[in-house]
């Protein structure tokens, strides 16, 4: 899957982004979705799949052209996110961590030399990388990093441990956030580093056992003594990190709001197909008010979700805002998604419980949208925290 594109850009045409997404729209729909049993039955991805997926680029499609991506911006990652987000929430998983908040630390915050090492090798899905900066005490919250980095010579020496690392068991790049120092007023004393995962001392535990996202890996990762480079250390600046956990995971945030706008919408076609076919006393339950009302309650919370997105896509690529937009997309979106996979288990009623049913696995797979790249309870400190600062300071 490739873009044309004038060397004097580095921007996706509309004309070109509507094959891409077409081209990713037909993958979905005639090679993953009917194979979303197999994937939850077995626990991973099938090696076609991911090797077709890397070959149509999209374990690259946001890395800028000049390191192998598509160079897709925002605007147009979240038309291929409500795409992903149509099936099992494994695939995209698979290779958000390259597109998001790992490789974007590498093309926010990278040096020249870290770039030309590792993004090419990231767009092509050579590498996979993972962002490690969730730890026991520390999850939503970067300011509550345990995890150390201290100087030794010309090295850095990282003890600590993180905890639901997204594809840790298949890494090869750890995008590792520690502590180098206390905060202080020169800065937050929180670094980034890239930990290649056979390094000495980086031990990845075993796979979590999870309600739900079967195929999409995550599991603990331990530090003893690792030992790296002073050039493994980001953007060669110790207080880069807190910076580049922020500036990802805003991004991030629009990507998981369009994510689940997908799947709202998947829960919602197979609500209405099965309220069309499915009779109680020879009647087809669509034609019951009470069923139509969920449904149309349905259908609300997807409009609404997808036009937010994309307004937070739009006010990201431009600059508008980079700090309210994305966490009020997501905590309204991850919110919704919950709120309509309910309501397409109540719509297929008992069948909706059943292990082989698409809702079922649906509902399971939307809780942790919720909950990873900032609950909906930070999400909400961060809006109405910002809000009133505003005021504030529009008061002075």
């Amino acid at each position: 899957m490739t873009a044309t594109v004038s060397a004097s850009t580095t921007t996706v045409s509309d004309e070109d982004f509507s094959q891409i997404k077409a081209v990713v729209a037909d993958f979905i729909r005639t090679k993953v979705v009917p194979r979303e049993q197999e994937i939850s039955e077995s626990n991973a991805i099938p090696d076609d799949i991911r090797a077709q997926a890397a070959e149509m680029g999209l374990f690259g499609y946001a890395i800028p052209q000049e390191w192998g991506g598509l160079g897709l911006d925002l605007t147009q990652d979240v038309e291929l996110a409500m795409e992903f987000g149509y099936t099992s929430l494994a695939l995209r998983s698979m290779f958000g961590t390259n597109n998001g908040i790992a490789g974007q630390v590498l093309v926010n915050f990278g040096t020249d030399e870290q770039k030309e090492q590792w993004l090419e090798k990231i767009a092509s899905g050579e590498v996979v990388a993972s962002f490690a900066l969730t730890e026991p005490g520390a999850g939503s919250n970067p300011a509550g990093l345990r995890t150390k980095a201290v100087r030794d010579g010309d090295e850095w020496v990282i003890n600590g441990q993180k905890r639901f690392i997204t594809n840790a068991p298949l890494a090869d790049l750890f995008v590792v956030f520690a502590r180098t120092r206390p905060a202080d007023e020169s800065g937050t004393g929180i670094a980034v580093f890239l930990v290649p995962a056979d390094t000495s001392g980086l031990e990845v535990g075993p796979k979590d056992t999870k309600m739900g996202q079967e195929g999409a890996w995550t599991a603990d990762v331990n530090f003893t003594d690792v030992r790296v480079p002073a050039s493994a250390l980001v953007g060669g600046d110790e207080d880069a990190g807190y910076r580049a956990a922020m500036t990802s995971l805003a991004r991030g945030r629009v990507h998981i709001a369009a994510l689940s706008v997908g799947t709202a919408q998947r829960a919602l076609d197979e609500s209405v197909a099965y309220a069309a076919t499915a009779t109680q006393g020879g009647t087809a339950i669509g034609d019951f008010q009470l069923v139509q009302a969920m449904i149309a309650d349905q259908q609300t919370g997807v409009m609404a979700g997808r036009a937010l997105v994309r307004d937070a896509a739009r006010k990201y690529v431009s600059g508008e805002d980079r700090r309210i937009a994305p966490s009020a997309a997501k905590l309204f979106c991850t919110e919704m998604v919950g709120k309509v996979a309910d309501l397409a288990v109540q719509i297929h009623g008992g069948s909706g419980y059943m292990r082989e049913v698409s809702v079922e696995r649906i509902y399971r797979d939307v809780r942790l949208l919720r909950l990873y790249e900032g609950t909906s309870e930070i999400q909400r400190l961060i809006v109405g925290g910002a809000l009133v600062r505003e005021a504030k300071k529009a008061a002075k």
